[in-house]
């Protein structure tokens, strides 16, 4: 009879595996009855085999008879899936379906356990960057440790050996030489020992047998007369006073010819102001540019020259230099002649042709030689720099040409210059 109940159960209890789970239902409500079932004590009733509605609990339909059914079902809970096995890390449970409570604080934790990660990982890092500071200053100051006991090893042995010198030297006499290697033990160690009793030996020995040094007889010469080189020196004084620079020079010069040690300082000072002066007159009132930088350099040798005495022997240097290139090379002319005519635009040589002169001559030939290359723009303002200085005809007649050639109105030939020799004026 119990066997005929039981089948009856299996054949009116419905099956739920395809149904899903509602948002009030319980995972009791949705599992099917184990079929195979151990028989019940106790009679089950009819009541007990009819199917259980979904809107029910498994819990409040079936019976719990001796507590074994209980047990039974207690057991299919814990061995079934959850629906909420099987989805992935992020994704949303299905909607009713509540997280388990500790995957949700895993969910929420994981942020905090990464930065902890990341936390642990900088300190490691730090750990190793001051593990290896601390092993490179340890090396270092060992280094430096053994090199100092290296030299004072060093030191050691050197002292020892000058000192077992010294002592042979003085015991076959030689003194001198004792002396100078006991002194140097001694700069080496102060403290070594034995070194100053044997010092005190040396010096000892050089004192009573030191050799007396003969000293030459003096030669007497007659008192020199200074009457004439007293002489000299009023007159350098005199002319210097009255700005004839070349006869203080020759009496100066005469004067130390005479006697080089009589009143050498106010010679020399006065043989300074001579030759700076006569060579600033040179080159500025005479137009001998070579004759004023030899004075100034002489000059220079008695003492330093001022900022307008070292000018002018460096503007009239450069002066020398762009009339090398004088009728040669005309860019080279107007780079040296830029830089004098602003300075010293009245500075000039034996050609009478001052500085400014030059530079716009040279601007002019410059332009010249840039329109006869196909330059015609860049002489354009070669010819407007030369007619800023002065004006010029023929200057004038060039840029004009050159400024059509440049504009594209016309492209007729750019006018020559024949080369004249150097020196020579030109417009």
């Amino acid at each position: 009879m119990c066997g005929m109940e039981n089948n009856g159960l299996d054949d009116t209890q419905p099956t739920l595996s395809n149904s899903q789970p509602g948002a009030d239902e319980s995972l009791d409500a949705t599992r099917p009855m184990q079929a195979n079932l151990e028989p019940m004590g106790e009679e089950v009733s009819l009541d007990a085999t009819m199917p259980t509605p979904l809107g029910q609990k498994m819990d409040e339909t079936m019976p719990t008879p001796g507590g074994a059914f209980e047990g039974t079902l207690g057991g299919l809970q814990d061995t079934a899936p959850t629906p909420l096995e099987g989805l992935a890390e992020g994704q949303t449970p299905p909607a009713g379906v509540k997280p388990p409570a500790d995957r949700t604080a895993a969910v929420k934790q994981s942020p905090r356990k990464r930065r902890i990660w990341l936390l642990y990982s900088f300190l490691g890092l730090l750990a190793l960057f001051l593990i290896g500071f601390v092993s490179a200053v340890a090396g270092y100051r060992s280094g430096i440790g053994q090199r100092q006991s290296a030299e004072r090893t060093q030191v050691a042995q050197v002292a020892d050996e000058q000192f077992l010198l010294g002592v042979q030297d003085l015991e076959q006499g030689q003194y001198a030489r004792a002396r100078q290697r006991f002194e140097y033990v001694v700069q080496l160690n102060p403290s070594y020992p034995g070194v100053t009793e044997r010092l005190s030996e040396v010096y000892l020995a050089l004192n009573t047998t030191a050799t007396p040094t003969l000293v030459p007889t003096p030669t007497l010469t007659p008192t020199p007369d200074l009457r004439d080189v007293q002489e000299l020196y009023d007159q350098g004084k005199q002319y210097l006073f009255n700005g004839d620079w070349p006869n203080a020079i020759d009496a100066l010069l005469k004067l130390r010819k005479n006697d080089p040690n009589f009143q050498a300082i106010d010679v020399d000072g006065m043989l300074f102001l001579a030759l700076r002066n006569r060579g600033s007159d040179k080159i500025l009132k005479q137009a001998d540019l070579e004759g004023g930088i030899y004075d100034l350099t002489l000059a220079g040798r008695f003492g330093p020259l001022d900022a307008e005495a070292q000018g002018l022997l460096n503007w009239t240097s450069l002066y020398i230099t762009g009339a090398s290139f004088w009728g040669i090379d005309w860019e080279q002319a107007v780079n040296y002649f830029s830089q004098v005519a602003p300075q010293l635009p009245n500075l000039m040589d034996g050609s009478k042709m001052t500085a400014s002169e030059r530079y716009r001559v040279a601007l002019y030939e410059y332009g010249n030689a840039l329109a006869r290359q196909g330059h015609a723009c860049k002489a354009v303002g070669l010819y407007q720099q030369s007619l800023a200085i002065a004006p010029n005809a023929e200057v004038q007649q060039a840029m004009d040409a050159a400024a059509k050639v440049c504009s594209g109105q016309e492209a007729g030939p750019q006018p020559t210059r024949t080369k004249k020799p150097r020196g020579t004026p030109s417009p």
